[in-house]
């Protein structure tokens, strides 16, 4: 017969940390977990651990959060339990053997939180911690008889971890850190910096917690846990898991006491100098996964903790200063130098209207953004002049100007229906093109505020008097500056006539999203080749600028080609 039962789980022993950052919540209220599920993950400076659970149950309860600073004891979640009767105790017994738990360490850790914690629950632990003394002792040199001690690394009292540095010594050849073997507190240095250091030489004495789980009894629901008898042990590297000397370049970053000793004289390259360059970044996990959310190259932060760590905060001044820095801004361009005109001559200054930064913002980005290609070709509309010509007296019984721009929306909108690739834009990611069912396209107008992009709705729908109405319409507001937010919204394509102003040509600015523009300059009568002789054509030179990440030259020429076809002989928009 069982009943259910709730248990706390509680932070376990942090070796000596006081404080760690709850960065992961694994579970939540309500899910049923099994001995040595992951319930958290903690982070302390140097490195992440999973915080297993003690016993099988359900979470009903969770008494921290992601972000939040925890300690020893402190209470984590509440599960509920199932508690058996003595005839059943086995499954209690297994609960409390599991609190013995293994600890899951981050790769990216440049060193190891300081010993594997037994989770601390409401039952009576089933082991006694006790001391103990280790001796750290120089291991085998490669070859080398003796070597220079150059710096201490630590101090009596100092609680280190396995694989922290403890002496940094150097032959004339290269300079190796002496890592600890285990995890624990100085609480001797034999050694001195300029001694030197022969294999062999007792280094430090370190007490450690052991645990003689050879001495725990358990009988049914009366079990004891007998305390293990401090001892003392001296042991030297070759008699327990030897001590490695570690190159400082990667000392930081990854202790290997497993591996071989290095060589000090041949098998390392590594001079006293190149000690002294920082190669390697020493940051924990928590820091390398902000780095790489914020895209920051580490190498280039500036670190302000022990031993060079980088620390969060680090992180957050170097972006702080990207962002605030003018010199950074636009993709990290150089800095225009600021010059005093007025030591020239007179000037005078005026602010940019609202609308002028707006649009300079915006051509700024498309061209920082869009690898621009511009074509140039001219259409000889000598034929559709000589036709709008014809149309005076019904334009003015109507009242509506026929322009060559309502025969040249006419054309473009045909060959956005016939050329897909111009009536598309990227997706935010670039891993998509977006090809629209729709014929939009804007007009750029000169305004005496600024430029203003008003937009021209199912283009290819329209026939040449109703686009020339709305075009006048949209015209007379943007100058007016009575345009609506939405009448400058949904372009697939943008057409820039400067034709009554005058120019030969232009590489006009991609509107972006979208993935071209049009720009037309002022019509030239020139001699064209026709028939055997030359001929006064008139001519409308077109700068097709387009984006090459979503069009390709084949596309543009296609495209080109079309227009000017259609502007040769406008009977083709009926075809």
């Amino acid at each position: 017969m069982s009943t259910l039962t709730k248990q706390t789980v509680k932070i376990p022993d942090l070796g000596g940390a006081a404080e760690v950052e709850v960065i992961e919540i694994s579970v939540a209220v309500g899910d049923e977990v099994s001995v040595d599920d992951s319930i958290i993950v903690v982070e302390s400076d140097k490195a992440s651990m999973d915080i297993p659970c003690p016993v099988a149950g359900k979470v009903t309860a969770i008494s921290v959060a992601e972000g939040s600073m925890v300690k020893e004891g402190d209470a984590l979640l509440e599960l509920e339990i199932s508690a058996s009767d003595p005839a059943s105790s086995e499954s209690m017994d297994a609960q409390s053997v599991a609190s013995e738990s293994a600890v899951a360490m981050a790769s990216e850790a440049p060193a190891q939180l300081e010993s594997t914690p037994a989770v601390v629950t409401d039952q009576t632990p089933t082991t006694t911690p006790a001391t103990a003394t280790e001796s750290v002792f120089v291991p085998d040199l490669g070859g080398a008889d003796k070597v220079e001690l150059i710096e201490l690394m630590v101090a009596v009292g100092d609680r280190i971890d396995e694989g922290d540095g403890i002496v940094l010594m150097e032959s004339d050849k290269a300079s190796m850190e002496l890592p600890s073997p285990v995890s624990g507190v100085i609480t001797a240095l034999h050694v001195n910096e300029g001694d030197s250091l022969a294999e062999g030489d007792k280094v430090a004495e370190l007490e450690v917690m052991v645990t003689d789980t050879q001495a725990v009894t358990v009988a049914g629901d009366n079990a004891e846990a007998v305390s293990a008898t401090e001892v003392s042990t001296t042991s030297k590297p070759t008699t327990s898991e030897p001590s490695t000397l570690v190159p400082v370049s990667s000392s930081l970053a990854s202790p290997a006491p497993n591996k071989s000793p290095s060589n000090l004289d041949a098998g390392n390259t590594q001079t006293a100098d190149d000690r002294r360059r920082k190669t390697d970044v020493y940051a924990g996990p928590a820091v390398r996964k902000l780095a790489r959310k914020l895209g920051v190259d580490l190498s280039r932060v500036k670190s302000s903790g022990p031993r060079g760590r980088l620390a969060k905060e680090d992180l957050h001044s170097y972006v702080k200063q990207l962002v605030s820095s003018p010199e950074t801004m636009g993709g990290a361009i150089p800095k225009v130098p600021e010059v005093d005109f007025s030591q020239f001559g007179e000037i005078v200054t005026e602010p940019m209207s609202k609308l002028h930064k707006i649009t300079a913002a915006n051509m700024h980005r498309s061209w920082l953004n869009v690898p621009h290609v511009t074509q140039f070709d001219d259409a000889d509309i000598t034929e559709l002049e000589a036709f709008r010509q014809t149309l005076q007296d019904e334009m003015a019984k109507r009242e509506i100007k026929i322009t060559p721009v309502s025969f040249l929306m006419k054309a473009v909108a045909a060959a956005l229906e016939s050329n897909p690739a111009f009536n598309a834009s990227l997706s935010a990611d670039g891993e998509s093109i977006i090809y629209k069912q729709y014929v939009h396209i804007g007009m750029a107008v000169d305004t005496p505020a600024g430029l203003m992009v008003p937009v021209v709705r199912d283009v290819n729908k329209k026939g040449i008097w109703q686009l020339s109405e709305e075009i006048r319409e949209l015209a007379d507001k943007a100058k007016s500056r009575k345009l609506k937010p939405n009448e400058m919204q949904g372009g697939c394509f943008t057409v820039s006539s400067l034709g009554g102003i005058g120019g030969t040509g232009f590489t006009p600015i991609v509107n972006t999203p979208e993935v071209g523009i049009l720009g037309v300059s002022k019509l030239a009568v020139k001699p064209v080749f026709q028939n055997g002789e030359f001929v006064p054509r008139k001519m409308l030179p077109l700068s097709l600028s387009y984006d090459h990440r979503a069009v390709n030259g084949g596309d543009a020429g296609r495209f080109m080609t079309e227009i000017a076809a259609l502007l040769a002989d406008v009977r083709r928009l009926l075809l």
